[in-house]
């Protein structure tokens, strides 16, 4: 690569990582918000909510809204919206105006990612996978540390410092963004004149209000009834109203012919839909331990934030080291073997976590963090692999952003889960029924993949025979 396509490499990827770091740095930062605005877990499990349900919406709208708008303006205004909302969070007087702030910056950083990959797309024009990959490192890179940073930092600190962290990145990317990314060539894009009316059919806002209100709605009723301690009919009339919404979303999506997500898609590929379902389910695995073992850690090991962090940051180094190895062995043998192996080793790893006890040293820990970060390693680029491989060519361009709104709806699920098992307290007993939950979870994705590399081999028997 030029040195032109370097610093715009640089540039983009400064600022595509506030998304992941700032969803895997508040893993750490749970049991100090309880304590601070007095709060039980499923309460505090709004800070993750809101970050995701924000990023599976905005992520495939900001796509759009880039070839209306210019892909560089919307970078720029991601950067400011992130820079602003992470300047003003740590001034919240309350839970909620916490929650307004995390909802903010989750959107402007959703602006970055939605349009940073396209950006080097089309200005880097040699060696572009090689500049993808260089991208992908900023990504996974601040996921893997953003425990340990979010660690280091309370503990020297307190959780308003986590959006500090923020500023610096941000302010550099907009200053190396603003020189090295070349401006908009308006009439390149393809909604050039389009009226607003007409862009807002074409990103489905309608499907985008019934999906969010569903959620929300769904995600509150259920809550709600597991910190109140029982079932009241307010908690059950907007559990079945977020019900009554997610059906008239699925309703629409059928019906419109500019789907938010395309269902029609799902039912015309089996394969396809089976590979959104797998990689929710790894996220729903993988997030449910993101987000568990810090409390578990802090609040029945009662290991500091710095601690915390330190062991947490061997579940992202191992998904980041296993992750090139994994890119290699897909490349020789497909897909299909890493898959087994990858919900093998998140097997182990949910058994290692139904074997600990409160006395149970740490290398244990390490150990079951180790092959869950291996396995989630083995499943990113196994199912990115099968997915191009699967895609039908009507949904090509809609397989990514679909992809990575089944990634949010697992992590999504994973707060929940969290919430539903431990309520109001975090509690050993509860960490264990979590072991157990995602080792039944596990097992199933070596079923599936046990009877879809049986079927695999089957199908090209009779291909061969025939």
């Amino acid at each position: 690569m030029n040195a032109p396509s370097k610093a715009l490499i640089v540039s983009i990827g400064l600022g595509v990582l506030l998304n992941p770091l700032n969803s895997s740095m508040i893993s750490v930062a749970i049991p100090r918000l309880q304590h601070t605005f007095q709060l039980d877990f499923a309460t505090v499990s709004w800070i993750i909510f809101s970050f995701y349900i924000t990023s599976a919406v905005a992520q495939p709208v900001m796509g759009k809204a880039s070839d209306l708008f210019g892909r560089r303006r919307i970078f720029l205004v991601g950067l400011v919206i992130s820079f602003m909302a992470s300047l003003l969070a740590p001034l919240s007087t309350g839970f909620g105006w916490l929650i307004f702030y995390r909802i903010v910056q989750s959107l402007g950083t959703s602006m970055l990612v939605a349009v940073g990959m396209a950006m080097v797309r089309i200005h880097v024009t040699e060696k572009q996978a090689t500049a993808l990959s260089v991208l992908a490192i900023f990504l996974s890179g601040a996921a893997a540390v953003g425990p340990f940073i979010g660690g280091l930092v309370i503990h020297w600190w307190s959780w308003p410092a986590l959006f500090f962290v923020n500023l610096p990145f941000a302010a550099a990317s907009f200053l190396l963004s603003w020189r090295h990314i070349p401006k908009d060539d308006r009439s390149a894009f393809r909604a050039k004149g389009m009226p607003l009316r007409k862009w807002l059919a074409q990103v489905d806002a309608s499907g985008i209000l019934l999906f969010t209100a569903g959620l929300v709605a769904l995600l509150v009723g259920v809550l709600s009834a597991k910190s109140a301690g029982h079932l009241s009919a307010s908690h059950m009339l907007m559990g079945l109203a977020g019900l009554a919404i997610l059906g008239a979303f699925v309703r629409h999506e059928l019906r419109t012919d500019s789907p938010f997500i395309p269902l029609r898609v799902f039912a015309k590929s089996p394969e396809w839909t089976w590979i959104h379902i797998e990689y929710m389910a790894v996220n729903v695995v993988f997030y449910s331990l993101f987000f568990g073992l810090p409390s578990y850690l802090q609040t029945v090991r009662h290991l500091s934030e710095l601690h915390t962090g330190i062991l947490m940051l061997s579940l992202g180094l191992c998904s980041l080291v296993s992750s090139p190895l994994a890119g290699r062995w897909v490349d020789k043998s497909g897909s299909r073997p890493a898959l087994l192996l990858s919900s093998i080793l998140m097997a182990l790893g949910s058994a290692g976590l139904m074997v600990l006890h409160q006395a149970s040293p740490v290398y244990q820990v390490c150990l079951a963090l180790a092959a869950f970060g291996m396995g989630n390693g083995l499943s990113q680029v196994g199912l990115q692999a099968a997915l191009f491989k699967s895609s039908p060519k009507e949904a090509a361009g809609v397989a990514s952003g679909i992809f990575n709104t089944s990634r949010y709806m697992g992590t999504i699920l994973s707060s929940l889960l969290i919430g539903v098992i431990m309520g109001s307290s975090f509690s050993f007993q509860g960490f264990r029924a979590l072991g157990f939950t995602l080792a039944a979870i596990t097992l199933s994705l070596i079923f599936l993949n046990l009877r879809r590399d049986t079927s695999s081999q089957t199908g090209r028997k009779q291909a061969r025979q025939a």
